[in-house]
């Protein structure tokens, strides 16, 4: 039996990057996922690969950062379903600025994705985790546990979904809810290959945030996904987990 078998999974920003890897993985052990991303065309395109592999999946567009398309995404991934047992809130955009350079509707953007958007999925789902004893992972990164050259608004985010992640999970414990953080390091992402750096960017500042062992594709974050929201993962909750490679070691 498959860890995933009857259970249906929501997954946010699974067009691309860690959001897609997480969706195919957990729809190879069994899982019904509903794939959302703000990209409509790359997410059907993920979306009929999962299927053309074998596996269950539904595409539907998604803007994180409006509370009521959030708010009917949900119902219409229990219409489509009937329940939710994990929810899995890969989605999140990432600039590079120098702080005093940063614009003030540029930050505003990056909070409206990264935190406010993933703090609106969780207010929406957590009803329907509360019936089905379900969980939810969040994308915190490395940026919320040491400092990021030039992503002031991207690591302040991240921080502040840490933060949010505990904060539920200890809320929640006893109903049954778990909620915990992958924090992603050095990973080949789409993301973060067409981020643009300052003109004057030093890059010498990238080798402190550089993987020890060279970066990696999104794959190996998707494992820790699928254990944190399966029952591998029962005991787990206020939790962040490092994928990095031992930068931060």
């Amino acid at each position: 039996m498959n860890r995933f078998d009857n259970r249906v999974v929501l997954v946010t920003g699974a067009a691309s990057g860690i959001g897609q890897a997480a969706a195919v993985r957990l729809a190879e052990e069994g899982g019904k996922i509903y794939c959302t991303d703000i990209n409509e065309a790359a997410l059907n395109d993920a979306v009929a690969a999962i299927k053309k592999s074998g596996g269950e999946a539904t595409a539907r567009k998604l803007d994180i950062s409006s509370e009521s398309d959030v708010n009917a995404c949900v119902q219409e991934c229990i219409a489509t379903y009937g329940k939710l047992d994990a929810v899995v809130n890969m989605a999140g955009i990432l600039r590079f600025d120098n702080c005093h350079e940063l614009a003030l509707a540029d930050w505003q953007r990056v909070l409206d994705v990264n935190l406010t958007g993933t703090f609106l999925l969780c207010k929406a789902v957590l009803p329907e985790l509360l019936k089905t004893k379900g969980n939810i992972v969040n994308a915190a990164s490395t940026a919320s546990l040491s400092g990021l050259p030039w992503g002031t608004a991207y690591g302040a985010t991240k921080g502040a979904v840490l933060a949010m992640t505990r904060t539920i999970a200890v809320e929640y414990a006893k109903r049954g809810v778990r909620a915990n953080c992958v924090c992603p390091g050095d990973i080949s992402t789409n993301m973060a290959a067409n981020v643009s750096f300052p003109e004057d960017a030093d890059f010498d500042l990238l080798a402190r945030i550089s993987s020890l062992t060279g970066p990696k594709e999104p794959k190996v974050v998707a494992g820790v996904i699928a254990m944190l929201a399966s029952e591998d993962g029962a005991h787990v909750t206020g939790e962040h987990i490092r994928v990095d490679g031992g930068t931060l070691s």
